[in-house]
């Protein structure tokens, strides 16, 4: 070690020559260096605790002088990068370049755990690696520096304080490494540096944020201590605490500003933690990670499988008793009505998508903003009930056993769609589902037609006729319940109210809008339609109330609907987008049963959101199938005009043309 300091000592005064008898080449000088840096940074580190090994303070033989203390620098110069001036082209180090990069740099090469003098050549860093080359750290031969300079040894070093991993230096070699640095720079041309007695003097000692800091590592790296969910998660990235309120010990300012910048360079000293505690710093994701992983890991016996709400109170007409004013839910039933709602909403997102990308064409009204009236529908009766509707009918078609890839695909009028291409927006159909109608109000007569028979057929099975309140005031929905009612027909007859009848708010086209009202000898519901477990109950009541043998009964379900009456209505020019979105925030039928589920511990947050994404992959494919299944061909024109027949020919458009129908 005293031979390594010796030739340190004459290479910077430029003794050492590659003629003379001690040649020392460059890796060996870089070396020599970097370690000397090592040996002074255990002397910067000013964020330690004291170490008895470390002899007592000595103005006239320290290296880290106080006239160079960090508290120094705060009273006699600004704080900048101390920086070179050329004064010789064959100066020791690079003109113009700031000492912290250097010494930055270095300590990334360095590994400073054991003492210095325990380095085995084994654990000697690669001082030609590129990391260090990059650092611009070269010792050159050089003539000594000129006794006018005023720069010192310190200077050079210790322009911003030198941190350590590990600030402990056995007790032999301390005192060795001490006495012969001091002895080596006691020989050189170098001045020494001033030394004034009125700079404070800071003590080697671990502050209150240190202690915190370390607390609050052992509590998130104990592999034996679970995170706990239940906290706020501010608590993970606690406040700075205050120093300023020390009651204990008497600081001056300049002590507060040294020891508030001593934390922060023992913060950036531990890269292995990832925790700051600058307010501005982001929460540390493993950990947030971890504490989703553990919420969204809890079994099924950790939810609630069934519970209770309060719903709204159905107005009544012409009955004396009505649905209960509590609803019944089960957790299975939950996430089965919201994967159906988010399924309904995506899916009429993505057909006002291709619509408008022109990739859907014709006539095509949305249902969104309406899902909990097809679903709550659906729970209040069986499939083998029968259901038909006008041209809003996407979700009653996915409700009613559609596949999302057979209605996409029958939007943009493909061979693989739900009525082979051939349908449209406004004509699907499955089992039991008398699909849309484009003529306004007139699947109502032809929905008493097949409550006519299933009375006939005496199979218990009603039909559920649905219209909206734009075709309220048609004369052939009267006509039917004068129909229904004489023939006591086992029918549902609901009015979709969603406030606008095309363009027209209800209060401008009907000078009665209580429409559950209309049928007047036919009892009535008024339903809020935004409510999945309020439809639901009332349909639940009015399926018994028909199947008991007593006739139609009429439901009108309050409702409101986010898209125009179709694509080619902006839906903004008769209302505005302000009342659009109170409804939105208010009383959304998805957020209403989800906030419901969550607040009652009948799912995690998690598992809703592993619906929303297994629901969104749904569509996508269903669109991608959309836009590459082929059209129906031309043979296929007159094909299913009967069920159960044999073939046929059919007179195409000219009577030389000839098609075949197949069943």
């Amino acid at each position: 070690m005293q031979k390594m300091l010796t030739i340190i000592s004459n290479v910077l005064r430029g003794r050492a020559s590659r003629h003379g008898a001690q040649v020392v080449s460059e890796s060996s000088m870089r070396r020599a260096v970097l370690q000397l840096l090592a040996v002074q940074g255990q002397y910067a580190d000013t964020t330690s605790p004291p170490d008895p090994a470390l002899r007592p303070y000595k103005p006239d033989t320290d290296l880290y002088s106080i006239s160079h203390s960090l508290l120094a620098d705060n009273f006699k110069r600004p704080k900048t990068d101390q920086t070179f001036t050329e004064i010789d082209p064959s100066a020791v180090l690079t003109t113009e370049r700031t000492i912290a990069s250097r010494l930055l740099a270095a300590h990334h090469v360095i590994n400073t755990d054991p003492s210095v003098s325990e380095l085995s050549v084994s654990e000697q860093p690669n001082l030609n690696s590129p990391e260090l080359l990059a650092t611009g750290l070269t010792v050159s031969e050089a003539e000594p520096f000129k006794a006018d300079t005023a720069t010192t040894v310190s200077e050079l070093t210790l322009s911003e304080p030198f941190v350590s991993t590990n600030p402990f230096i056995p007790e032999s070699n301390s005192s060795e490494l001490s006495a012969a640095m001091a002895s080596q720079v006691s020989e050189s041309t170098l001045p020494e540096p001033p030394i004034t007695s009125d700079a404070p003097i800071i003590a080697h000692s671990s502050t209150q944020a240190e202690m915190d800091f370390d607390q609050l590592t052992l509590e998130l790296s104990s592999p034996e201590q679970p995170l706990n969910t239940d906290q706020p998660t501010q608590e993970l990235n606690p406040p700075e605490p205050d120093i300023n309120t020390n009651s204990n010990t008497s600081i001056s300012e300049p002590q507060l500003a040294e020891r508030r910048q001593n934390t922060d360079i023992m913060l950036l000293s531990r890269p292995e933690i990832p925790l700051s505690l600058t307010e501005d710093a982001p929460l540390p994701e493993p950990q947030l990670a971890a504490a989703s992983m553990v919420a969204s890991s809890r079994s099924y016996a950790d939810f609630t499988p069934e519970a209770t709400f309060d719903i709204k109170k159905v107005d009544l007409h012409r009955l004396e008793e009505g649905p209960p004013l509590t609803a019944t839910l089960t957790r299975e039933e939950g996430l089965k009505y919201y994967r159906t709602m988010q399924t309904i909403r995506r899916m009429e997102l993505k057909a006002d998508q291709l619509y408008k990308q022109k990739i859907i064409r014709g006539f095509c009204h949305l249902y969104d903003g309406q899902e909990a009236c097809a679903v709550g529908i659906e729970g209040g009766i069986t499939l083998s009930d029968h259901l038909i509707t006008a041209y809003r009918a996407h979700g009653y078609t996915l409700t009613r056993g559609g596949t999302v890839r057979e209605i996409m695909a029958e939007l943009t009028g493909r061979r693989g769609g739900i009525a082979k291409g051939k349908g449209g927006s406004m004509h699907m159909y499955t089992k039991n589902f008398y699909g849309g109608n484009g003529i306004v109000g007139a699947q109502v007569p032809l929905g008493a037609g097949v409550a006519l028979a299933c009375k006939y057929l005496g199979n218990d099975q009603l039909c559920v006729s649905l219209y909206g309140d734009g075709a309220a005031n048609q004369g052939q929905i009267f006509e039917t319940y004068n129909m229904s009612s004489l023939w006591k027909l086992p029918i549902i007859f609901i009015c979709e109210n969603n406030q606008y009848g095309m363009g027209t708010s209800v209060e401008r086209s009907s000078a009665s809008t209580e429409y559950y009202k209309r049928g007047d000898y036919i009892p009535g519901l008024r339903v809020d339609g935004m409510d999945v477990l309020c439809v639901r109950e009332a349909t639940k009541f009015a399926a018994d109330h028909c199947r008991s043998g007593k006739g139609p009964i009429l439901m009108e379900l309050q409702t409101y609907r986010y898209h125009g009456h179709s694509m080619s209505d902006p839906g903004v020019s008769y209302r505005t987008r302000e009342e659009i979105q109170e409804v939105r925030s208010k009383s959304d039928p998805i957020s209403m049963l989800k906030d419901r589920m969550l607040s009652n511990n009948m799912a995690s947050i998690e598992e809703l959101k592993e619906i929303d994404i297994a629901v969104r992959k749904e569509i996508e494919d269903a669109a991608q199938f959309a836009t590459t299944d082929p059209e129906p061909p031309l043979d296929d024109l007159c094909s299913h005009i009967f069920a159960n027949d044999q073939p046929f020919e059919v007179r195409g458009t000219t009577p030389w043309t000839k098609l075949t129908s197949t069943s």
